[in-house]
């Protein structure tokens, strides 16, 4: 069975998502497509302190381009990307929406019986499917009925949203695109889906095919990386992977230092996959990239243990609200904790942390120029950097640089 150090698989999984390229001088919708294509799903999350997170993983890869042109490429009611739960939410190609019938198929069976407000609002859910069917496509603010209320603190949601949240994971409802950053629910045929929601693959094929996919992404991976991707049960992922390899689509390997107990964990490769000679790469990665989605994947590839903070109390962090991993090279050199000050056109640096083996000046020297870039992206004048973090001293200078 074939070897690759953990230098090799590093590199091998950081060019497969594709990084070690040179930016380009202007990023093109054509490029923006590519990219997303590249990467098979882009993870949507609401929090913005510094940036959305879904804008994150094209700034890593292909430098400064113009959010509101992936929000109209990615959220157009008929466009070529479509919302679904295909890692959390997240967006995907509108073609592949085939693919995923078997999940829409196996939480339709499985919800009512995980949750009672499922059981217990069938009326409600039949007014849903009926009201979209009048109004077209609408927020769920938009929708008027006594029960639209949210229970709780602010982020309690009314059983209107409950509602168009499991009628969503049924594909009963659909995205019809965002607004703001609200998603618009519609039914398939009023956004032009009613021929791709009619094609039903079935789940073996659907399932193989979303693996080779994820296998040829990640570049290499354990099961459970590979499984992790679209959120795939094991058992499938496995029987999908043997199959694949009858077929000479995916080679088992063995990699340095992964290990389960004593013997060598088995991991998966994309034989047509080159693996090269070095590195060059400075990037920010948001907490939903897939280079670091996946925790487990992130301590065995880098020896990087990675957590957001964002539930844990102000003075319980030890690295910040929403500290971002800082790629240099095939190594997470460390992690930065932002926020755009967009009041005082600054992008402030709460803390910034150089990882034990790295030095704190080679960090900074890397980052102060990327932090420079991230700034201008966002439409920011300055840098700020407060004390905190073994690496802001030395991050302060490198910017007065």
């Amino acid at each position: 069975m074939p070897h690759l150090t953990a230098s090799a698989a590093r590199r091998l999984a950081l060019a497969a998502q594709g990084f070690g390229r040179e930016h380009p001088d202007a990023v093109t919708p054509r490029r923006l497509a590519r990219a997303v294509d590249r990467l098979g799903v882009l993870q949507l999350d609401s929090v913005s302190v510094f940036t959305r997170s879904h804008y994150l993983p094209l700034f890593a890869r292909l430098g400064a381009y113009d959010p509101a042109a992936l929000d109209a490429m990615l959220f157009a009611e008929r466009g070529r990307y479509h919302e679904y739960w295909a890692h959390e939410a997240a967006v995907i190609r509108r073609d592949d929406w085939p693919l995923w019938h078997w999940k829409r198929e196996l939480l339709r069976g499985r919800d009512p019986v995980k949750h009672a407000w499922v059981r217990e609002h069938g009326p409600m859910l039949d007014w849903l499917r009926r009201e979209l069917a009048i109004t077209g496509p609408v927020t769920a603010n938009e929708i008027e009925h006594d029960e639209n209320v949210r229970r709780g603190p602010w982020w309690g949601w009314s059983d209107v949203k409950h509602g168009l949240e499991f009628l969503f994971r049924w594909g009963d409802v659909v995205s019809a695109g965002r607004r703001g950053f609200s998603r618009v629910y519609a039914l398939p045929e009023q956004v032009g889906l009613a021929e791709l929601h009619a094609q039903h693959l079935p789940r073996a094929e659907a399932i193989r095919t979303l693996v080779h996919r994820t296998v040829v992404a990640l570049g290499v991976g354990a099961v459970g990386d590979i499984a992790d991707y679209h959120r795939l049960p094991i058992a499938d992922t496995q029987a999908a992977l043997r199959e694949l390899h009858e077929q000479g689509l995916v080679e088992p390997v063995t990699v340095e230092g992964w290990m389960r107990g004593s013997r060598p964990l088995p991991a998966w490769r994309d034989p047509a996959a080159r693996i090269p000679r070095r590195m060059s790469a400075t990037a920010l990665l948001s907490p939903f990239d897939p280079v670091v989605w996946y925790r487990d994947r992130a301590l065995r590839l880098f020896d990087f243990h990675y957590r957001i903070e964002i539930y844990t109390p102000a003075e319980k962090r030890q690295y910040g609200y929403y500290s971002l991993p800082v790629l240099v090279d095939d190594a997470l050199a460390g992690r930065v904790d932002l926020k755009s000050d967009r009041k005082a056109g600054v992008l402030r640096v709460q803390s910034v942390w150089a990882e034990d083996r790295v030095p704190p000046g080679a960090l900074a020297e890397r980052l102060a120029p990327l932090l420079r870039s991230a700034a201008a992206w966002q439409r920011l004048d300055d840098v700020a950097v407060a004390g905190r973090g073994n690496a802001a001293a030395e991050l302060g200078v490198a910017l007065a640089r």
